[in-house]
């Protein structure tokens, strides 16, 4: 480590050294594109430390999450577009401006009215760019796994109206009847050659299409 520097400017000189002429050859061959499953393993291997309460693994983790972090904003700064500094900067312009109820005099009462907040903030942040939204559905990942992508499908037609949540009620299994099932119908859909990721991201985005018609039809 180098005297007088944190250890962030340390890192930011160390990725910088990498890409140079003098660097590593791995390191000078990625770009954008042949780094982006990196981060998303990255992230399932934080989980896995997380899962298992491992703070060693935990540190080592997000190091290597910063990392990718890191190696992206240099790979742009070399392009001229944005630098760490440039990203650093946005996300805590974003987090001040879409908690007006911690530093501006905004009040909100719940939960609930913390979410409702930060759409309308982020619908208005967007409005007239090429990033508008003009969904709910809108800015939803298109990669994340199936599984996820219903679950927050779901939670934003419940937010928006759309859809009524469900009610347990007696009949309702618990969780692990219901782990059980998610798990037979995988095996069902495997015992017949089906992919149960891609059944279930097709249903996704049918009802999804469907919830988007009545945004229009209300318009």
């Amino acid at each position: 480590m180098s005297q007088g520097k944190s250890a962030m400017e340390d890192l930011l000189e160390i990725m910088a050294k990498l890409r140079s002429p003098e660097g590593c050859p791995w390191d000078r061959e990625q770009d954008h594109k042949s780094l982006k499953f990196h981060a998303v393993e990255e992230v399932y291997e934080l989980m896995d430390s997380i899962e298992a309460e491992d703070d060693v693994e935990m540190l080592e983790e997000l190091g290597d999450l910063l990392l990718q972090v890191v190696f992206h904003c240099q790979l742009a700064k070399e392009r001229g577009v944005f630098d760490f500094e440039d990203a650093a900067r946005r996300i805590s312009e974003k987090l001040i401006r879409r908690h007006p109820h911690v530093f501006e005099n905004t009040v909100v009462d719940s939960v609930d009215a913390v979410w409702t907040q930060w759409e309308q903030i982020k619908k208005a942040e967007k409005a007239g760019t090429p990033h508008e939204r003009q969904s709910v559905f809108d800015g939803i990942p298109k990669h994340l796994p199936a599984l996820l992508s219903a679950e927050k499908t779901i939670k934003k037609a419940v937010k928006s109206g759309m859809m009524e949540p469900m009610a347990p009620n007696h009949d309702s299994p618990t969780s692990d009847a219901m782990g059980l099932q998610l798990f037979k119908l995988v095996q069902l859909a495997y015992s017949r050659g089906w992919s149960a990721e891609d059944l279930l991201r097709q249903e996704t985005r049918k009802q999804e299409l469907n919830w988007r018609k009545k945004e229009s039809n209300h318009e």
